[in-house]
């Protein structure tokens, strides 16, 4: 049997938080009817249909660059690199790696970049639904300890209400420093938050 990984990342463009990406090979015998690119579902549906991967996929991980690594690196490498850790850790040695977009992470098995990939291979729509769902959890759990910004609602995207939050109450520890719009308010001499 051969084993085909799925793999999508979530959080490239917000100002704030880690980036995501799971890694995902289904089961044939499991099929998963209604997935999709995540970002055409419904939270509600994206929960369930998460939780039916994580129940039905043969394997599954999730895991994440830090916002200290997104700055550090730049957002294209930090998501290769949480790319890479997510094929990883997956309990299951895929034979071939399917990835979104156009960028591959390295890996020791074969990769090729699928353009729309989340829109039109199965196993590719699994992990962006993983990645998302797994981000938004924890732009909420942020949230709770910061609440003055707004994640729940935004998930650290550039919103209005986002800069405006910004601006009144300073830039926090997770908020992406290197990204243009964080950086010019700490350059405009705005205070960081404590």
């Amino acid at each position: 049997m051969t084993f085909i990984c799925g793999v999508d990342e979530a959080g490239r463009g917000p100002l704030a938080g880690p980036v995501f990406a799971a890694a995902v090979i289904l089961d044939p015998g499991r099929p998963i009817p209604g997935l999709a690119d995540s970002k055409q579902l419904t939270p509600r549906r994206r929960e369930a249909l998460a939780r039916e991967i994580r129940s039905c996929a043969t394997a599954w991980s999730v895991a994440s660059a830090s916002v200290e690594e997104i700055d550090a690196l730049n957002i294209l490498q930090a998501s290769l690199l949480a790319m890479r850790r997510a094929v990883e850790r997956l309990a299951v040695t895929p034979q071939r790696v399917l990835v979104d977009g156009v960028h591959r992470p390295q890996l020791s098995v074969p990769v090729r970049a699928v353009v729309r990939g989340d829109a039109t291979v199965a196993v590719i729509a699994a992990a962006s639904i993983l990645a998302k769902v797994a981000r938004d959890a924890e732009m909420v759990a942020l949230h709770r300890l910061h609440p003055q910004y707004g994640f729940d609602r935004h998930k650290g995207y550039p919103t209005i209400t986002h800069l405006a939050a910004l601006r009144a109450h300073g830039v926090s520890a997770v908020h992406r420093r290197s990204f243009a719009p964080v950086r010019a308010l700490l350059e405009s001499g705005l205070r960081a938050a404590r």
